[in-house]
């Protein structure tokens, strides 16, 4: 049986550990409700968050980030077979599959190793809820704490990412989530009433060409939606929407919802200025990528940024079915309302 240890902090630090876990306090209780610490697939010292329906598992040590979000049973993220425990060996190269989470902007961040696939230490800090923490990265000047809260009856995880500024100069970054879903699914996202791209999104080409006017025979708008059907010519895929959610249907008869706070007024510093990606390759995995607005940050000073994410039963269409989107919209807002995306929420910036 797992222990947890009520100390100074009622937390235990866990993602160094190695080893059994021990309690550090001069009194020990059970663990809050909904949690335990466990080992997943060779990681030791992982946060496990549930309820009735839901489970969800988090690994401090290898990048502080979400290995399971799952429905009775069936895990929505995709696992690279691969990608296992312990950490530490340097004669394999762990993938860093499932719910990643990042900082950007992609093409000018210098690389980052610590905070992406780095020891992080984590806790328990509550009911069905977490926090992991990473160590100072010199190359980024930044340090990143990750807090996740899990609903106590539903599906509901809220996510919320804070970079900090460790270092002695200004540093500009922004939220940028990697999270990989079970691939071959549709991807519906809202789309704002105006978008600075012709057809609602752009294009990666290879070689850096970001391609404004694309035509791709598995994209397509209806509705005021923008449906990602199938594999596109190029994978990667930029948005400028507005609309703060999108769904993503799978084969396993799954909805993720995310929804994100978005900032019309603000700066957004990827490339092309997205506010959300999709990234669709011919395999077992799709990216889903809400971005943040650029953080200007001083020394000191830190800014948050929340997602959450939903998992919804949703009979996957048959070949050639037409979605009806608005009942789709419908089930969002009713299964997934915006004013339950508030659980960690507090001002963006101190």
């Amino acid at each position: 049986m797992n222990t947890y240890a009520r100390g100074c902090g009622l937390s235990l630090m866990l993602g160094l550990l190695s080893g059994p876990i021990m309690p550090v306090g001069i009194l020990a209780a059970e663990p809050p409700a909904g949690t335990s610490v466990l080992a997943f697939r060779g990681y030791a010292g992982c946060l496990e968050l549930k309820n009735a329906s839901t489970r969800v598992v988090i690994c401090p040590s290898a990048g502080g980030r979400i290995l399971v979000y799952s429905w009775k049973g069936q895990n929505s993220l995709y696992l690279d077979p691969q990608d296992q425990g312990p950490v530490g060996d340097t004669k394999r190269r762990i993938p860093m599959s499932a719910g990643r989470f990042d900082i950007g902007p992609e093409k000018v961040i210098p690389p980052h190793p610590g905070l992406w696939s780095g020891r992080w230490t984590g806790e328990i800090s509550g009911p069905r809820a977490a926090r992991v923490t990473s160590t100072h990265d010199k190359s980024t000047g930044a340090q990143l704490v990750r807090e996740f809260r899990l609903d106590a009856h539903t599906s509901h995880l809220a996510c919320r990412q804070t970079i900090i500024n460790v270092s002695s100069q200004t540093i500009t970054w922004c939220h940028w989530s990697r999270t990989f879903a079970l691939g071959n699914g549709i991807c519906v996202i809202p789309l704002s009433e105006t978008s600075r791209f012709p057809r609602s999104y752009v294009m990666y080409h290879n070689g850096g060409l970001i391609d404004i006017e694309p035509d791709d025979p598995h994209i397509r708008r209806r509705d005021g939606f923008l449906e990602i059907l199938g594999v596109p010519r190029y994978p990667k895929l930029g948005m400028d929407t507005y609309a703060g959610w999108f769904a993503y249907l799978m084969r396993n008869d799954l909805m993720f919802v995310k929804r994100f706070p978005t900032y019309p007024d603000r700066v957004y510093n990827e490339a092309a200025g997205l506010t959300m990606s999709i990234w669709y390759p011919a395999d077992r995995r799709v990216e889903l990528e809400p971005i943040g607005p650029r953080e200007k940050l001083a020394p000191g000073e830190r800014a948050a940024f929340q997602e959450d994410w939903w998992l919804l039963p949703q009979k996957f269409p048959a070949a050639d079915t037409t979605l009806n989107l608005r009942e789709l919209e419908q089930r969002v807002a009713r299964d997934a309302p915006t004013d339950s995306a508030r659980s960690l929420r507090g001002g963006s910036r101190k």
